[in-house]
């Protein structure tokens, strides 16, 4: 089974939270003031985090279940 997630470009994300700010299921955080980290198991795969993202570094891909 395939499921949609959101993948953050770690080495170019700035910690601005404005992903985490829009995520319906509280699946973003940020990680030491550092990046993004999207917990899997609560990411739903919306885009909301993706269309949001200033630098455009968040991408909604599909992995395998």
């Amino acid at each position: 089974m395939r499921k949609r997630k959101a993948i953050v470009e770690m080495d170019a994300c700035v910690a601005c939270g404005c992903c985490a700010k829009v995520c319906p299921r509280k699946a973003i955080t940020i990680d030491h003031g550092t990046y993004a980290h999207v917990n899997m198991d609560l990411c739903i795969g919306c885009g909301l985090c993706a269309k949001e993202c200033p630098a455009s570094i968040i991408l909604i891909k599909e992995i395998q279940s």
